[in-house]
């Protein structure tokens, strides 16, 4: 019974090693594979921290065993021994964690300047869409066809709600701002997420490496429908993204009276999948 706490201790850092071992092929890690550049960064980042995390936890149950080892295969010498400490070790395992520390932020600095600085932007980085939360949905308004994204609404803008569509393989950029509360715009699979601060338009650039579907959620308690708050990002061809914008204008152009022969009536239908047909 006395060798059950040194096993106990030595047995938890084994765990964790093969845990983390077997965690990707039992898709136990990340929500999939980052599909943006910036996205793989972020989880290279993720990798960093864990490797020095993993090496200080199994390093000090090591050194936790061992020492337990040791006074269970002692235990019949009852003389004990009293220090006072070493300065030198007290220094050394203060400045340690701080070095660590240190190295962790300046790591990191690129990877928050090229995410959240404005001036480190992508050159041709251009907003494609804003994007409004309120309780409890994705608002989004798109430029007509061939203009720009202007700060104010304008006549001829496109609105939709839930669905984001974006070109993949481009940077893109879209303006989030807040309604009513504080909300928050997550995407896991482009490891985006991004508060929304009422009174404030906040840009957000990235980039998804292929054509796909991805969940939108909002990532703050936002009140008592926070849990159906979702939407979806669509990223898809240049040419399929034009194409939508075009559906959508003639949905929202559309009076009822002249016949109408791609409708964005079927924007739903076309969420689905059908436009991913017309670029193959």
């Amino acid at each position: 019974m006395n060798k059950f706490w040194p096993l106990f201790f030595c047995f938890w850092p084994i765990v964790a090693v093969v845990a983390f071992w077997i965690s990707p092929a039992m898709n136990w890690w990340f929500p999939g594979m980052a599909m943006s550049p910036l996205g793989q960064q972020i989880d290279n980042l993720f990798y960093m921290i864990l490797v020095i995390v993993g090496l200080v936890f199994v390093g000090t149950h090591i050194g936790l065993g061992y020492v337990l080892f040791r006074g269970v295969a002692h235990e019949d010498e009852k003389k004990s021994w009293f220090s006072h400490g070493s300065h030198k070790l007290e220094v050394l395992w203060s400045v340690a964690p701080a070095g660590i520390l240190l190295f962790m932020s300046l790591y990191q600095l690129d990877v928050w300047m090229r995410y959240r600085v404005k001036s480190h932007f992508p050159d041709e980085v251009q907003p494609i869409a804003e994007v409004t939360a309120r309780q409890f949905e994705w608002r989004i308004r798109y430029p007509a066809p061939g203009k720009a994204l202007m700060p104010t609404p304008q006549p001829d803008d496109l609105y939709t709600v839930n669905d984001l569509h974006v070109p993949f393989g481009r940077p893109v950029m879209i303006r989030l701002r807040s309604m009513d509360v504080q909300h928050s715009f997550f995407v896991p699979e482009l490891r985006i997420k991004q508060d929304a601060v009422p009174g404030t338009v906040i840009p957000i650039w990235f980039e998804t490496v292929d054509e796909g579907d991805f969940d939108l959620t909002c990532a703050e308690l936002c009140g008592w429908g926070h849990y159906k708050m979702r939407g979806r990002v669509f990223a898809e061809r240049e040419s399929q993204f034009q194409h939508y914008l075009k559906t959508l204008q003639a949905e929202q152009d559309y009076d009822g009276v002249r016949e109408l022969g791609s409708t964005g009536a079927q924007i739903a239908e076309y969420s689905r999948g059908p436009h991913k047909q017309a670029g193959h």
